[in-house]
């Protein structure tokens, strides 16, 4: 099979094309996705999770993303420009819970189907809106903070100690969720005591001021739960210049390529990875299902959840 990849950058925009052969059935499947960004591993691996199942059944999909987890406008501008083509199908993976919400919505009103794709879209404001996904694919992420607080009140055992979380940025669903499943581990633990729960926004640099400050006010802390791996970077590298590497257990989660060596080092203790590659691979599917079967579009309807599973990865 003769793949095409095409590498197009607009302003503040960066785009990629990728090109197989016609979709079997009837006629090419016409399927864009757009995501939050490239320039974090975890889209990357979605990214290429979405190559490698476009060329297994050989279908055209179209892959963009704006510069950063900031670019709300940039991403906007990129779904509003997808929706002005010949497009069928869309995925997309908003930067907040409405960022995407008219845009999908104009979708709607199109007849186009649209999968959602890791950060939720407010289910009642789109509805408002007269919007409507088919399906929303992600992990649980109560259930993956839940996995990590557990494993860091197994690792401080019956002695507890105080913890701390570094969160996304404030409002952002899906970092809210773990948030809130680490602190529903803490909180079944008596021995525990959460000292704080502050924003990383995302960023490595913003993670390492906020673990300074933490650990300067609370030199007795025993572990922090970072929200995405990037920040558990930042919060080890704050450990470390703390001399308290191997006394403060660090945990992150998505499991990049960056944290999985930083975990062989012994620098972080844990991540919670999520199959960022699978998740990419089933919208792509669902989008292809919703071709071929063209389920009715209703924004009464909730979109199905599809889970897609985390894993503990240690040394």
């Amino acid at each position: 099979m003769k793949v095409q990849k095409l590498l197009k950058s607009t302003t503040g925009i960066a785009a990629l094309a990728l090109t197989l052969t016609a979709w079997t059935p009837a006629q090419a499947a016409d399927i864009a996705i757009v995501l939050k960004t490239l320039a974090n591993p975890y889209w990357v691996a979605m990214r290429d999770g979405i190559q490698k199942e476009a060329k297994a059944k050989g279908v055209t999909v179209d892959i963009l993303a704006g510069n950063s987890e900031d670019d709300i406008q940039g991403q906007q501008r990129l779904v509003e420009d997808v929706l002005n083509k010949n497009y069928k199908a869309i995925g997309v993976a908003p930067i907040s819970p409405v960022s995407l919400i008219q845009a999908v919505a104009a979708a709607t009103k199109k007849g186009i189907y649209v999968v959602n794709i890791d950060e939720k879209i407010d289910q009642g404001q789109l509805k408002a809106a007269g919007g409507s996904v088919i399906a929303f694919i992600s992990s649980d992420n109560v259930a993956l903070g839940n996995k990590a607080g557990d494993y860091i009140a197994q690792k401080l055992g019956s002695a507890g100690g105080s913890v701390a979380i570094i969160e996304g940025k404030a409002g952002n669903v899906s970092g809210d969720a773990r948030r809130d499943g680490a602190k529903q581990a803490f909180a079944k633990v008596p021995s525990i005591k959460l000292v704080a729960s502050q924003p990383g926004d995302w960023d490595r640099s913003k993670a390492l001021d906020v673990t300074t400050n933490i650990l300067q006010r609370n030199p007795d802390l025993k572990a922090i739960y970072a929200a995405n791996d990037t920040m558990a970077l930042g919060a080890a590298q704050a450990v470390k210049n703390a001399d308290k590497l191997g006394k403060v257990i660090v945990v992150g989660t998505d499991g990049v390529p960056e944290a999985l060596d930083s975990v062989k080092r012994g620098e972080l203790t844990a991540t919670i990875a999520q199959d960022s590659a699978a998740m990419g691979a089933k919208s792509v599917d669902l989008l292809l299902d919703a071709l071929k079967n063209k389920p009715a579009i209703n924004p009464a309807v909730a979109p199905v959840f599809i889970p897609v599973e985390s894993h503990l990865i240690t040394k």
